[in-house]
């Protein structure tokens, strides 16, 4: 079964697109989260993903990856989608909050977060698991 995690984050994406308003994301930052650290405060960062703010934008089931300036240096940005706690317009608050899992839990009939392209994976913790080679 799917999470309707990723749906629900696109769909207030384009929302806040079609409002003419800026989408942003709280994320809770953990040791699978690729941001800035020195952005990060109280284990959170909040995120801009504007057109403006962004470039190469991908909003996929397991992961938010996008490229983004940071003081005027370029940052290649990973989020675990579960690591996602809102996703809202800056100019008016609207938006949705989401429980976010502690590292390495998952949504009930939710599939692990493969890493983002050309990332290698992340080394198996507890229980085995399968890795399918395509």
């Amino acid at each position: 079964m799917l999470s309707t995690r990723p749906y629900l984050i696109r769909a207030i994406y384009e929302w806040c697109n079609d409002a003419g308003f800026t989408p942003h994301i709280l994320v809770q930052v953990d040791e699978h989260t690729r941001v800035p650290a020195g952005y990060v405060k109280d284990g959170q960062i909040v995120l801009n993903l504007g057109g403006n703010a962004v470039r190469d934008l991908a909003i996929d089931n397991d992961w938010i990856l996008f490229s983004a300036r940071f003081s005027g240096v370029s940052q290649e940005i990973a989020v675990p989608i579960n690591r996602v706690a809102a996703i809202f317009a800056r100019e008016n608050g609207q938006g949705m909050h989401f429980d976010v899992l502690e590292a390495g839990a998952e949504e009930p009939g939710a599939p692990a977060p493969k890493p983002p392209e050309g990332q290698p994976p992340e080394p198996p913790k507890g229980r085995p698991q399968l890795k399918v080679v395509k």
